[in-house]
């Protein structure tokens, strides 16, 4: 399949693959389902099952399958296709080999241990990846780890990710949108945590992530909010164009506009027109 961009987001909800009770809800309370036939799932016989039994719309689901590794993977691939979906996500990528026998689906690669984060690049340039997603936690177990971060601070605000996966986080980004991909961000654990999940939320869009990836609906809210741009930056991004149309440096506001900084403001108008009215 040639790639295709990948447009679903900004908030993508996992959803367990053998709870087809939940499909449905999930589908509707996110921009996109992703049916998790690997951790989050006890029987994957069962899954797998279900998914065929209860699909929804392929455009807006994608399939986290299993690694290359695992043994269960063909089994998935199976499943997937009989249920009419061609968006599949292969957990713990490691090499570009792992995704040169699916030239019929589209791919998100979930680049979560050492070698796949030092492979991301590679990985981005095959022709059926169409994102990449980083994941901290088994990213740390690779690594022979035992937390992606420091310890919780006061008030139970998640702390920071320790450098390492601050490092994962970036080099799987830039991995991604070197190649013109997809980019989501990893899941945040601490499902009670909205203060912490803004914050990084807020930050992946600034830095040019597409979307974050939720294990909880109750998480979604605050994931769309922290990408719509609020109604003073789009007032600023629509003066910043009407102000400095022209070619060569402009000021606005005290700071200087040239053509990078036009093109930013383009993009919060866009996601502003994707994302509905502003705050």
């Amino acid at each position: 399949m040639s790639t295709s961009s990948f447009t679903l987001g900004p908030a993508l909800l996992f959803c367990p693959a053998d709870r087809p009770d939940r499909f449905t809800k999930a589908a509707e309370r996110s921009d996109g389902v992703i049916l998790d036939l690997e951790d989050a799932v006890a029987n994957r016989a069962s899954a797998r099952e279900a998914l065929v039994a209860h699909p929804l719309d392929p455009g807006r689901t994608v399939v986290r399958v299993n690694g290359v590794a695992s043994g269960e993977l063909e089994e998935d691939l199976s499943a997937v296709r009989a249920a009419g979906y061609h968006t599949v996500m292969l957990a713990k990528m490691s090499t570009p080999e792992d995704v040169q026998h699916l030239d019929d689906l589209q791919v998100l690669a979930l680049c979560e241990t050492a070698r796949g984060v030092l492979a991301a690049p590679e990985i981005a340039a095959e022709p059926s990846v169409v994102g990449l997603m980083w994941g901290a936690e088994d990213l740390m177990v690779s690594l022979g780890g035992t937390s992606s971060r420091f310890s919780i601070s006061t008030g139970g605000v998640a702390a920071p990710y320790r450098p390492v996966a601050r490092h994962a986080r970036s080099r799987v980004l830039l991995a991604a949108r070197a190649f013109g991909k997809a980019a989501i961000d990893a899941v945040h654990v601490d499902i009670a945590d909205m203060i912490g999940l803004r914050a990084e939320a807020e930050d992946a869009v600034a830095s040019g992530y597409t979307a974050t990836a939720c294990i909880h609906p109750d998480q979604v809210p605050a994931v769309r909010d922290a990408y719509r741009p609020t109604t003073e930056a789009v007032a600023r991004a629509r003066r910043v164009l009407e102000e400095a149309s022209g070619a060569g440096v402009h000021r606005v506001d005290d700071r200087m506009i040239d053509a990078p900084m036009l093109a930013q403001a383009r993009a919060v108008l866009d996601r502003a027109e994707q994302l509905g009215d502003a705050d």
